[in-house]
């Protein structure tokens, strides 16, 4: 039997898209993508977390991905997801502080550029704005 993997996620950018090129010629971008979520738990109690997925584009969408998507855009990236030929999961890195961390990554074949807000405009209540992040809370 065959099997079949699809991950979707829609978040905002975390930095801008970066194009490279392998040494054949193909062109890849790559860009952090917060998906938010937040709860109240029995108590009342508000919560709040933020995942980070790495989302890699090969070929002709990478480049628009690269020419069109800004930090903060929000996004909708279907694919799969990659892992660790080591570990088989998460890829694992270690942090400036010596300690280990995971990174979510995915394949993404698939990017649909989701409408921005105009200046003046609200939100809609189900819009979750990712939280403002120092660049070595991304973990890449």
């Amino acid at each position: 039997m065959r099997g079949f993997q699809r991950l979707q996620v829609v978040g905002n950018l975390g930095k801008d898209p970066e194009l490279r090129y392998t040494p054949q010629g193909q062109s890849v971008c790559s860009f952090p993508v917060a998906v938010n979520r937040k709860w109240s738990d029995s108590s009342g109690n508000s919560h709040e977390e933020t995942l980070w997925v790495r989302v890699s584009v090969w070929g002709p969408q990478s480049e628009a991905c690269a020419n069109y998507l800004k930090k903060g855009h929000p996004v909708f990236a279907e694919g799969r997801l990659s892992v660790d030929k080591g570990t088989g999961g998460p890829r694992l890195y270690a942090r400036a502080d010596g300690t280990t961390a995971s990174s979510f990554e995915m394949t993404g074949e698939n990017v649909l550029f989701l409408p921005t807000r105009f200046e003046g405009e609200t939100a809609p209540a189900e819009t979750v704005e990712p939280k403002a992040a120092e660049a070595d809370e991304i973990p890449f």
